[in-house]
């Protein structure tokens, strides 16, 4: 098996593109920066890292003959947002299960942002109280249950759509595509800085980039930055996806140790909430390249960029990717942090 050998549903206008962050590498120094957007990659809701993975995913629903595509994340999730979008873009039902992630204290933190897109896209929205974590939860398992009992037909999406078996595909066929475009434009990336938290986006990268290593391309560092702040879940799960996406793609061997990197520093307090360096680098990165980034995500590895860069962790003759992963309207939730 390969990567071609899976079915793909295009919800993506094509490649996401690549564009290089002049401003952003001057100000650190060093090295050459571009950035691969997957916010701006679909016409679905404002697109994002996890239109990329359903994907692969949809052929599956719709082979199921599913009527209702049922997920969880926060409050905040990007991805419930997009699963709301490809629900309504599919014609299908989404019921959707919001937990209290972050504990931040705005009054319309249930309001705007990404939960008003689902709501507007006509979403069953459901609150609950339950705190965060990266694995399978009761409440989403509830909910596919109430689904049936009915009368529906549920499909399964887990937070992130990471711990679903096809889950990791979108990121590995990812890595060929930015091969692909290093091809068109003469451009090498050594340093593919990427944020992680549920772990599938990383991982599909891992098991991609392997593949391409494996089969005569030269070596990268893929560096995941943690936003979890539950870093060895976090690694654990990153490792488990990686190794099962690079059993699906044929890759032949099991991946190793220096092959999967997440490191922590910049996750502040907890998962969602954001500290003064998060800020920073949304401020700087706006100001300088008129690239937005969010709180909870973005900020976050992109400060860890800008560090690893100044303290020469990734060296100033280095061509690093940013893979920007959306995630800009739960910059609604956190108005207050930018008054």
């Amino acid at each position: 098996m390969s990567i071609r050998d899976f079915e793909r549903y295009p919800l993506t206008f094509g490649p996401s593109p690549v564009h290089e962050l002049r401003r952003l590498s001057a100000h650190l120094g060093g090295p050459r920066i571009f950035a691969k957007r997957e916010d701006v990659s679909s016409g679905l809701a404002y697109g994002g890292n996890k239109t990329r993975k359903l994907e692969y995913i949809v052929p599956d629903i719709l082979a199921s003959g599913a009527d209702t595509l049922v997920s969880i994340g926060g409050y905040q999730s990007n991805h419930t947002r997009q699963v709301a979008a490809v629900a309504a873009h599919l014609g299908l039902s989404a019921r959707l299960v919001q937990e209290r992630w972050v504990d931040w204290d705005d009054p319309v933190n249930d309001k705007v942002g990404n939960i008003e897109l689902s709501r507007i896209m006509g979403a069953d929205v459901r609150l609950d109280d339950h705190g965060f974590d990266i694995g399978i939860r009761s409440s989403w398992e509830e909910a596919l249950a109430e689904v049936e009992e009915a009368g529906g037909k549920p499909y399964p999406i887990p937070a992130g759509a990471s711990e679903h078996p096809l889950g990791g595909l979108g990121f590995a066929n990812w890595a060929y595509e930015v091969a692909e475009q290093e091809e068109a434009t003469g451009a090498f990336f050594d340093t593919i800085v990427v944020c992680t938290v549920t772990g599938s986006t990383h991982a599909g990268m891992i098991a991609g980039f392997a593949a391409l290593e494996d089969a005569g391309g030269r070596p990268r560092r893929i560096i995941g930055i943690d936003a979890s702040a539950t870093l060895d879940k976090t690694i654990a799960q990153v490792t488990r996806i990686a190794n099962h996406t690079a059993e699906l793609i044929g890759l032949g061997r099991a991946l190793r140790d220096d092959e999967i990197t997440v490191l922590p520093g910049w996750e502040g307090p907890a998962y969602g909430i954001p500290d003064e360096r998060t800020v920073a680098a949304i401020r700087d990165c706006a100001r300088l390249e008129g690239v937005i980034t969010d709180p909870v995500y973005e900020g976050k590895s992109m400060a860890g960029l800008m560090d690893l860069v100044t303290r020469g962790d990734i060296p100033a003759d280095a061509t690093v990717l940013y893979a920007h992963l959306g995630g800009q309207p739960a910059l609604n939730a956190y108005a207050g942090i930018f008054d």
